[in-house]
């Protein structure tokens, strides 16, 4: 459970084995441990489908920011499933259509393009954090 009325949970895709997957993870790593470290919380989508309470309780008390790899939204669903609500579904392929030069490839391991891809997306999400924030709290987010 969070105090901080600030807090957004980020939950990306878990598409392992795809570029796009590792993309989405990519850049909620560098959106939770290096733009925005003290206002956002990332939650992984198998505690989510796997039903960890913790998990489920803190994406049922906060916005989330959802980064999907591919049309299925499989992080933005997991999350509604969780009792959550989703404040941003981001899917990685709306910025690939944005930045076709970053072409992603590389599973393990991705190359510069998609790491380039990965901070373009995180960036811009840090930029719009306090807002997603201000409109997941009216939506029935944490008012701690």
């Amino acid at each position: 459970m969070s105090n901080d009325k600030h807090l957004v949970v980020v939950v990306p895709c878990s598409g392992i084995g795809k570029p796009f997957g590792t993309v989405a993870r990519e850049a909620a790593y560098e959106l939770c441990e290096n733009l925005r470290t003290g206002d956002t919380q990332l939650v992984a989508l198998a505690k989510l489908v796997l039903g960890d309470s913790a998990a489920r309780e803190i994406v049922a008390q906060n916005p989330v920011v959802t980064i999907d790899g591919c049309k299925h939204m499989c992080a933005a669903k997991m999350v509604r499933e969780s009792g959550g609500t989703v404040a941003r579904e981001v899917a990685v392929l709306d910025a690939f259509r944005q930045h076709k030069e970053l072409k992603p490839e590389g599973i393990a391991e991705l190359n510069e393009a998609g790491q380039k891809l990965a901070r373009l997306m995180a960036e811009e999400i840090a930029g719009t954090l306090a807002e997603t924030a201000k409109s997941g709290m009216a939506r029935g987010g944490s008012h701690d």
